[in-house]
């Protein structure tokens, strides 16, 4: 099925075309993708919420709360849940709402909480559609990221023909595969990426870390899984792990050595292996069974390299296998990191500064550049993380084909 696994938040609105969400949600069902509807207080006039539970086998929200025992109904879990928003149909009053941000109902303040995709499905009458407001705000939508399935020419509500008339379900179903398929070009790649840190144990309770989330790693993983591929997660103790995605196979560790192992039983299965872990470079010399006790002279802490991951799997390297590293710089950046991914036999780096804000540990955003093996430099821009591993994965899909075609 085209959309095994897929979450997918219906937004159904008040127009005349709301009875074709019916066709729609048993569509999307049928294709495997859960569903869940919002649908607003006038849309309950032209299609019933029972109608609607029925076939999507979810309750059915309205209110940001259910009137009956008071539950919250979250717009903010519902656009995390979501692999894709779809609203259709969406008439004109609300697609004016969307592009404006007035959050006056439970489907407007999920649009503009969502972090997933939106599709909408526009359906009016031809004169609201050719409307230059109208016109406006779906240029706005579209220039936001958001995906407009066109309105057809036909017979309208009104009793006249003419442009507006929302797209037939099967049609929308299409536009929703495809957008799910667009893009598989890693389709069969399987990947490895690293990320997180590694906590170095002192004692029992005590331990050598960093202030790594995870964030990057996990958004590195998204797009690489988001693309087609099988992705091995190899994570030290993050905060943010893509627990739960069907394609992205976790692996917990703790320490370095755990992660050097780890790393190494699963490279020789993949074409591409992403370092986005920053792992300690210095472990104890021994670690302690139990608490160490407070005494009252200085506790001196004798530290050991641990094993450089990268180097190892760039030693192991195979001609067609693409290895990426990260360097964290704040001098003599540039210099740095094409001194790294020489020495370590890297395809490409990722070079973060320290001196950027935002960039780095624990922020949601990041600001890079790419260093190619070739030595050529690319940088960007401040971006979220999402974006930023958009860039890092587009270059690393870049470099699997050209050594494919060699």
């Amino acid at each position: 099925m085209n959309l095994t696994g897929k979450h997918i938040v219906l937004g159904v609105t008040g127009s005349i075309a709301a009875y074709k969400a019916a066709s729609l949600v048993r569509l999307l069902v049928k294709e495997g993708a859960e569903v869940k509807v919002i649908m607003t207080p006038l849309a309950k006039e032209f299609i019933t919420p029972l109608t609607m539970a029925t076939l999507s086998r979810n309750p059915i929200l309205v209110d940001f709360f259910n009137p009956e025992n008071g539950d919250w109904n979250s717009h903010v879990s519902l656009g995390i849940w979501a692999d894709l928003l779809l609203i259709a149909p969406a008439t004109a009053n609300t697609m004016g709402k969307m592009a404006r941000g007035i959050a006056d109902n439970l489907l407007l303040t999920t649009y503009l909480s969502a972090k997933c995709p939106v599709i909408v499905a526009p359906a009016m009458d031809l004169d609201m559609y050719k409307h230059p407001a109208t016109q406006e705000n779906i240029r706005i939508l579209k220039g936001v990221g958001n995906i407009i399935v066109e309105a057809t020419t036909g017979e309208l509500a009104s009793g006249l023909s003419g442009k507006g008339r929302m797209e037939e379900p099967e049609r929308i179903v299409d536009a929703v595969v495809d957008f799910f398929n667009a893009g598989k070009l890693l389709s069969g790649v399987k990947a490895l990426v690293t990320s997180g840190p590694t906590f170095e144990h002192i004692d029992s309770v005590r331990f050598i870390g960093n202030h790594s989330s995870g964030k990057m790693g996990t958004a590195i993983a998204l797009q690489l899984a988001d693309r087609g591929a099988e992705v091995f997660f190899i994570t030290g103790p993050a905060s943010t792990i893509p627990n739960g995605h069907p394609t992205i196979n976790v692996i917990p560790v703790t320490s370095a050595q755990e992660m050097l192992g780890m790393a190494q039983r699963y490279f020789d299965q993949v074409d591409i292996a992403v370092m986005a872990a920053a792992v300690a470079d210095f472990t104890p010399e021994t670690s302690a069974t139990g608490k160490i006790k407070r005494e009252a002279d200085d506790l001196i802490l004798r530290l050991r390299p641990t094993v450089d991951i990268a180097a190892t799997l760039g030693a192991q390297k195979k001609d067609k296998q693409v290895l990426v590293g990260f360097a964290l710089e704040t001098d003599n950046e540039v210099e740095n990191a094409r001194g790294k991914l020489k020495r370590k036999n890297l395809d490409l780096i990722v070079l973060n500064s320290l001196n950027d804000a935002g960039a780095g540990f624990g922020h949601d955003t990041n600001k890079i550049s790419i260093v190619d093996s070739s030595g050529a430099l690319t940088s960007f821009g401040l971006k979220s993380k999402a974006e930023v591993a958009k860039d890092i994965v587009a270059a690393i899909q870049d470099k699997i084909f050209e050594k494919r075609s060699h």
